[in-house]
């Protein structure tokens, strides 16, 4: 299994706040994200955990609070290539779209290096690197629009990967695929975290499954609820309902 260094946290949240048009939409939260983790959000719908996803991308501004990535306040932060993102609607583009594969992954150095960048044979070298991880390196000249859902969520994590990053951020990443598609999907997360040493943080709703996936769970409905083990999570679990699954209200931190 890969090893978590508890002593380094890659995000720190401390008393986080946020709302919106006045609706409180997460309150005093506060977490710590560990080099090498593999940590699932979960809660309830409206539960405020892509909201909060997005405060640590810095992609929204929390009221009250701070952030910290790599031990530099995000307001300071500039180093973005070390953190991925595969967005929830990641697959939700035109599906005529003429852009190949390899195009679509190469896209990902460009928001890295600038519009206007000249790709080197180090960027082309990244972009076979991204694809190899996710095995799909054979459908590089493929138009995108012609993949199965689960391929283009592969190919949209390269894309995440190609900037050399050292923690992604996947929102709902299996939602909407086939139980086929989301073994396969959950595999390849378990390589990239063990193999290849990548924290990862994702959303998920399927509670039942990523108990048997993810090192971490942090259960959000407003506030933090609790962030324990998926073993931890499971005993204690009885007083919150999510997605018709029972959850616990707990405050212990790390067993393992």
């Amino acid at each position: 299994m890969q090893k978590v260094d508890h002593t380094k946290n890659i995000i720190e949240v401390n008393d986080i706040s946020f709302s919106y048009n006045k609706e409180k939409v997460l309150k005093n939260i506060t977490l710590g994200i560990h080099q090498g983790d593999y940590l699932c959000l979960v809660g309830p719908n409206g539960a405020g955990k892509t909201t909060l996803l997005k405060i640590m991308l810095g992609l929204l501004s929390s009221e009250t609070g701070s952030v910290k990535l790599f031990n530099q306040d995000i307001k300071d932060f500039k180093d973005w290539q070390r953190i991925g993102y595969v967005p929830q609607k990641a697959t939700s583009f035109d599906i005529n779209f003429p852009a190949t594969v390899k195009e679509v992954v190469l896209m990902g150095r460009y928001a890295h290096a600038g519009l206007f960048h000249r790709m080197t044979e180090k960027d082309l070298e990244l972009v076979k690197k991204s694809l190899e991880q996710v095995e799909m390196w054979e459908y590089r000249d493929r138009l995108i629009g012609d993949l199965s859902g689960g391929q283009q969520q592969r190919v949209f994590i390269a894309r995440a990967l190609v900037t050399e990053p050292e923690i992604i951020f996947l929102d709902e990443p299996t939602a909407g695929v086939d139980e086929k598609t989301q073994n396969e999907f959950y595999a390849l997360l378990k390589k990239l975290n063990q193999e290849f040493s990548l924290t990862l943080v994702l959303i998920s709703h399927d509670i039942e499954r990523i108990t048997k996936e993810v090192m971490h769970i942090a259960c959000i409905d407003k506030t933090l609820v609790c962030h324990t083990s998926p073993e931890e999570y499971l005993k204690d679990s009885h007083s919150l309902d999510i997605s018709g699954q029972p959850v616990k209200i707990i405050t212990s931190h790390h067993h393992n």
